[in-house]
């Protein structure tokens, strides 16, 4: 029996006298299902992808400026401009046709032009890495704010995005990488006071994963690695809210109360749970503090100890902050940003606190599907790890510069690469000696680091860390000069140059090119716009 809408359907067709046949009908059903089935949410990535299978498919149809780009059409091939020089005739009669040049190896993500040879240079930090070019997958951004230091990583983060790496964009505090993953089908979590909860603790989505590994020895060694990562990340976050360094007997207290709460990994207890724990007064915990019987004794050991834990809780000043069970739990194998632009950056407690969360659930989720792939036999997946604004986390806390320092030596093994942004070298200038030169051995480690424009007086810190010619240093002076250009639509003269270093060979200077795809996801600057339109993006966006 038809249904009263095919019914209906039908009636209309004889109406106008055109019936279609019932295998012809069938066929029509059948091709609209499949397509509804195999339909998916347009993207703004889908859309250049789109466009891009538009082109090369008309292309097949007509020649074009190199020949038919077709199997047997012959096409010539790409050829860069030559490096153009002047000088008198006596100079340069022996030039011509004596002369043999090389450009600048062709590996990476493209990036843009060489200001001196016009000819393309490519680069990123994996890519050089795995052609053994250099020694570390770590790169170093420097530069003044504006001068297009985001719009190059994206650059890099979205090329490497489509040749399978990764990207995991963690405290993004502006932000800046929200509108690019969201356009990859990324996942974008959001982590700010009033929005979602990050429990601490809470490690049984790793716990859970490791749990289906058929290699014992691999698996007690991950499940060793998250009790690691979990009293670790516990112990530095109640030391924040101390604003000191937890004594011996605290952090085992807090250890011992976690394990006791949570001995599996898959029952991760609350900020509440494990304060009104240490408040019982259990007797191991008395044991285990030297008070025994004496219960003032112990209620005087743990009393700092309870008052940072009570700080963090719904009563504290961040409500549930980090009292609730998590939100979201990141998901391993797909591009990530933690949006953290709701944190008051001016509360360093609570941003080196958000800072210090999102890296360590972004390194243990790498170590966890490492494990995972590693005893399934598939080849495991490499990531890239933006760490934009780094100023703000050494602000937020000196000591996070331990941390950074540890994730920089051991990302390497780990399958991980990683850029790192900031302004200048005076922002990795810390309070004493020792934290300086941990901070600024991240410039020395990065054997790709590339040169925005700075300040004169900045040249003097950047020469302890590697030589630079006078023509260097007059390039990244001349480029914070905005005389001359910026005027309305148009871009700043010097938006988006860069030098390429790579240990002491002398520098790439390049300028980023953008193509239009890229400006909607690029551009820093929305909250300026004066409509927010499509078309003052496309005239005002791009390099930032």
């Amino acid at each position: 029996m038809m249904s009263p809408r095919k019914t209906r359907e039908h009636s209309q067709a004889e109406a106008s006298g055109l019936v279609l046949s019932k295998k012809d009908a069938a066929r029509l059903e059948r091709e609209d299902r499949r397509a509804r089935q195999t339909a998916k949410p347009v993207t703004g990535l889908r859309r250049v992808f789109a466009q891009i299978q538009s082109d090369r498919k008309e292309s097949l149809t007509r020649p074009g400026s190199t020949g038919w780009n077709r199997p047997g059409g012959g096409p010539v091939g790409f050829v860069e401009r030559p490096y153009e020089l002047q000088g008198t005739t006596v100079q340069l009669c022996g030039y011509w046709p004596f002369i043999a040049g090389s450009g600048v190896d062709l590996v990476g993500a493209p990036l843009g032009v060489d200001l001196r040879r016009r000819s393309l240079v490519c680069a990123d930090p994996i890519s050089w890495f795995t052609s053994e070019l250099i020694r570390n997958p770590s790169a170093f951004v420097l530069g003044q704010p504006g001068l297009g230091k985001s719009s190059l990583v994206k650059r890099m983060v979205a090329v490497l995005l489509d040749w399978g790496i990764i990207p995991m964009a963690l405290s993004d505090a502006r932000p800046d990488y929200v509108d690019l993953i969201r356009a990859a089908d990324g996942q974008v979590i959001e982590f700010a006071p009033g929005r979602a909860h990050i429990n601490p603790m809470d490690m049984s989505a790793f716990a859970a994963a490791l749990a289906d590994v058929k290699n014992a020895n691999a698996r007690e060694e991950g499940l060793n690695d998250l009790r690691t990562q979990q009293l670790s990340l516990m112990s530095g976050l109640v030391a924040m809210f101390a604003r000191r360094s937890l004594e011996p007997h605290e952090t085992t207290i807090l250890s011992h109360a976690i394990r006791t709460l949570d001995p599996e990994l898959t029952t991760p207890a609350l900020i509440p749970d494990l304060t009104k724990f240490i408040q019982s007064r259990p007797a191991t915990l008395r044991t285990l503090t030297l008070t025994h019987e004496d219960e003032n004794a112990y209620d005087s050991r743990v009393q700092g100890l309870l008052d940072a834990l009570i700080s963090m809780g719904p009563d504290g000043l961040y409500g549930n902050l980090f009292s609730r069970p998590t939100s979201a739990h990141i998901i391993p194998g797909k591009p990530v940003v933690f949006d953290v632009s709701g944190v008051n950056e001016n509360d360093t407690v609570l941003m080196a606190a958000v800072q210090s969360l999102c890296w360590n659930l972004g390194t243990v989720t790498v170590a966890t599907e490492k494990i995972v792939t590693t005893d399934l036999g598939i080849p495991p997946k490499h990531y890239l790890l933006v760490m934009d604004e780094l100023w703000k986390v050494l602000r937020a806390s000196e000591q996070m510069v331990y941390f950074v320092d540890s994730l920089t030596r051991l990302n390497r093994g780990r399958g991980i690469g990683q850029i790192m942004i900031t302004h200048t070298m005076n922002d990795l200038k810390l309070s004493s000696e020792t934290l300086t030169d941990v901070a600024w051995g991240f410039v020395n480690r990065s054997e790709m680091v590339f040169l925005g424009g700075l300040a004169p007086d900045e040249m003097g810190n950047l020469e302890t860390v590697f030589a630079l010619s006078n023509t260097e240093k007059s390039w990244i002076t001349d480029w914070t000069d905005d005389s001359g250009g910026g005027m309305g639509s148009e871009r700043r003269p010097h938006t988006g140059k860069f030098i390429l270093k790579t240990g002491k060979r002398p520098g790439i200077p390049f300028k980023v090119i953008q193509v239009e795809a890229e400006i909607a996801v690029t551009d820093t600057n929305q909250a300026w716009k004066n409509n927010g339109s499509a078309e003052d993006s496309a005239l005002d966006g791009g390099l930032v």
